[in-house]
């Protein structure tokens, strides 16, 4: 089992140690996190508003916390060159806390004794990859990487359907919930005037990275799609419309047999808490023609990206260089999974590369 250090245990990393838990592949070893009472950890981590409460066993215990029999070290120091990680058997460390938001900044972790840095967000000098899309193009130099950002939707929506029949242009508009750097009362915004209204009274615009860290990804159509986002006043679960004009001919019905999928009238709430990167709901979409088509895929923006990124630590593989692999995401030789009673996961055909 893969050994993972957790940096910043708010938000993200709840659902990183949560989905840890969950694979049966990673464990949690340690959790540096100087803001909190070890208590107050516990009672945390063990509550969550939208995905409930954790089904296992959370207590502190000799100044240590310990979900489900297992024992994690907790760091308390502020400065992350001070981070003992390799005293505590810290692998993988998931950059979890926002802040570490260049290569140097992050790869501070290496100097406690880490193998490798994950960050749970893109940056621009810091190579991505999701499994599934460019996982192949991981090398084993790379120490610090990021696991792609939320909203993963375009991902796999914009690689499955640019191998199958060619992307010559398209626009992606993501209606996404309600985000921690929202306002829930007007305020002043250091951005665009706009983002200072408050989150819960409006539908405000916003410019997302999916489209530039799409083209890190996926370089192919780099350049051929764009988009921007609307937040809305939900508190959990997105949805991303992909409209781009193919360059095959393609009979809407048949874009479905190409990934997973589900034909229920589904709602935001059917995903929350969803693990996979994105479900292609077939009813909510509609075709212009053969060539122009418009396709909606929901996915879980707060538990879907820890899904695929936490754990968004590498596990080992089986060569000698133990070459890390990301867990969660999609896998490019599942066959898709036809659900009429429940959503699907965007899983990649068998003939993708």
């Amino acid at each position: 089992m893969v050994k993972v250090g957790v940096n910043g245990f708010g938000h993200n990393g709840h659902l990183v140690t949560r989905a840890a838990f969950n694979s049966g592949k990673v464990g949690t070893v340690a959790i540096k996190d100087p803001f909190t009472d070890l208590n107050y950890k516990v009672y945390m981590f063990q509550y969550d508003s939208t995905h409930g409460k954790f089904h296992g066993t959370v207590k502190a215990q000799n100044r240590k916390l310990v979900i489900n029999g297992k024992t994690m070290t907790i760091f308390q120091e502020w400065e992350s060159t001070n981070i003992k990680w390799g005293d505590a058997d810290a692998e993988y460390i998931v950059e979890s806390t926002g802040v570490f938001r260049t290569l140097e900044k992050a790869g501070t972790h290496l100097k406690g004794g880490a193998r490798k840095v994950i960050i749970s967000a893109p940056f621009a000098d810091t190579p991505m990859f999701m499994m599934g899309v460019n996982h192949e193009t991981y090398k084993n130099t790379h120490t610090v990487v990021s696991n792609a950002p939320a909203p993963p939707t375009a991902y796999p929506s914009g690689k499955v359907i640019h191998h199958n029949f060619g992307i010559v242009e398209g626009l992606m508009t993501t209606v996404h919930a309600v985000t921690a750097t929202q306002k829930m009362v007007d305020g002043p915004s250091r951005k665009l005037w706009h983002d200072g209204h408050g989150a819960l009274q409006n539908i405000i615009p916003a410019s997302p990275g999916t489209a530039k860290a799409l083209g890190k990804v996926i370089p192919q159509p780099n350049g051929k799609l764009t988009g921007m986002a609307f937040c809305v006043p939900t508190a959990n679960v997105s949805v991303m419309d992909l409209t781009c004009h193919l360059e095959k001919a393609a009979e809407y019905e048949n874009i479905k047999n190409i990934r997973g999928y589900t034909e229920d009238q589904a709602v935001s709430t059917t995903f929350n808490s969803d693990t996979h990167s994105s479900t292609f709901n077939v009813g909510a979409g509609i075709a212009l023609d053969d060539h122009i088509v418009k396709l909606i895929s929901w996915y879980d923006n707060e538990y879907g990206p820890h899904g695929l990124q936490g754990p968004p630590a590498p596990v080992r593989a089986q060569e000698e260089e133990r070459n890390p692999q990301l867990l969660g995401s999609p896998c490019p030789n599942s066959v898709p999974q036809h659900t009429e009673n429940a959503p699907s996961s965007a899983q990649f055909p068998s003939q993708a590369p």
